[in-house]
């Protein structure tokens, strides 16, 4: 009795040795090197399906800043200008309308003045009096060279004649501020009629006509009244407006993208100028944006989004925009080239695209080998590893 009791007492022992034993964690195993997390997720493809690939390594470039605005249009100040008449009167007759595009000296309207009257009278009589001082001045020449005059009286017609040159050409002077040629004074003259004291209001400058500001009938005053706006919409002035922490970045000069979401067209430009003030308001400096503008499809007041390309470049890891794909979740990865024939996904995070690049804010390194072109191979031989 007592042995088997001996006996029974050793095996609890020995159950109660083995429970307290298997309750420990095992032995951790011999610590191995562990494999990147790219080499983990390695594929390969065919080799024949290499030459399908474009590879390109992760590379350094220097990228112009952008600086993104919005601007309203209006007429470049520089080729823009008020037809204004030097003469008072009414005017008689409208040549040009709006939208009509004009050379430069094209007439635009005629007026009906009393002053052009006035001064081809004035003209006229100053061209008869020299006339008749020219056939005394030769008269008295002859007279004396028959001793039948004196000097003095032979200069005092000396004298008349030149006055009646210098009244001849002061007229004339008068005639041309007012926009009447000598050819017009003479051609009438030959001919024997009146000059019409029509005065025609010409175009400073070739251009459109975007302002119409005068009707027929409408007296209007000698330099004081314009009437018509003339502008050479080939090029045209875009205002837009920078905020301050941009302000370092913009230079006159910088090159200029422009573009309005009702045309397909990219309108090209230059910065032409920087304010000198902040408006207190927005906190931002307005800006003149010179545009091309040679269909003449910009408008005065309309809208356009401008890209400001700088030239204070920074430094970016770029790839090709065409190497970024999405996966399942939309974040985006390129294929990273391990070896050759052997490919890992990796999740990049994005910056700014620019052109046909993109920028990698992280997730590869300079230098590395990415699959540019031909993804479609890898993502095949992904999905079915």
């Amino acid at each position: 009795m007592q042995n088997g009791c001996c006996a029974i007492l050793a095996l609890l022992a020995a159950i109660s040795t083995y429970s307290c034993s298997s309750s420990k964690p095992a032995p951790a195993p011999a610590a191995e090197t562990s494999a990147p997390a790219d080499e983990a997720a390695l594929f390969q493809i065919p080799q024949n399906q290499l030459e399908h690939l474009k590879i390109v390594e992760v590379r350094k470039a220097a990228w112009s800043t952008t600086v993104r605005t919005t601007g309203t249009v209006d007429w470049d100040a520089d080729h823009t200008t008020q037809a204004i008449t030097q003469v008072n009167g009414p005017i008689s007759r409208l040549l040009v309308d709006l939208g009509t595009s004009v050379a430069v000296n094209q007439p635009l309207l005629y007026v009906s003045s009393p002053d052009v009257a006035n001064a081809i009278v004035t003209y006229r009589k100053a061209r008869n009096h020299l006339d008749y001082s020219k056939r005394a001045l030769d008269r008295n020449q002859d007279l004396l060279d028959h001793k039948v005059i004196a000097q003095k009286d032979f200069e005092a017609a000396q004298q008349d004649y030149n006055d009646a040159g210098s009244d001849v050409e002061n007229s004339l002077q008068a005639l041309k501020i007012f926009g009447v040629t000598q050819q017009e004074v003479d051609d009438a003259q030959r001919q024997g009629v009146p000059i019409n004291p029509q005065l025609a209001v010409r175009s400073p400058i070739a251009g459109v006509v975007v302002q119409k500001l005068v009707s027929p009938g409408l007296v209007i005053q000698a330099g004081m009244t314009a009437c018509f706006t003339i502008s050479d919409i080939s090029t045209v002035w875009v205002q837009g407006h920078i905020y301050d922490r941009d302000l370092e970045s913009i230079r006159i000069g910088d090159a200029v993208e422009e573009t309005n979401s009702s045309f397909k067209e990219t309108f090209h430009g230059v910065v032409s100028y920087i304010g000198a003030l902040v408006d207190p308001a927005t906190r931002t400096t307005s800006v003149r944006i010179v545009t091309r503008n040679p269909q003449g499809v910009l408008k005065k007041d309309m809208f356009v989004d401008a890209v400001i390309h700088t030239r204070s470049g920074r430094s970016v890891l770029a790839v090709p925009t065409s190497a970024i794909l999405r996966n399942d979740e939309n974040l985006p990865f390129v294929y990273v080239q391990a070896a050759p024939g052997q490919f890992a996904q990796r999740l990049v995070n994005l910056g700014a695209q620019q052109g046909d690049e993109t920028e990698i804010m992280s997730g590869a390194k300079e230098g590395e080998k990415i699959v540019a072109e031909g993804s479609v191979f890898l993502q095949f031989a992904n999905s079915t590893r």
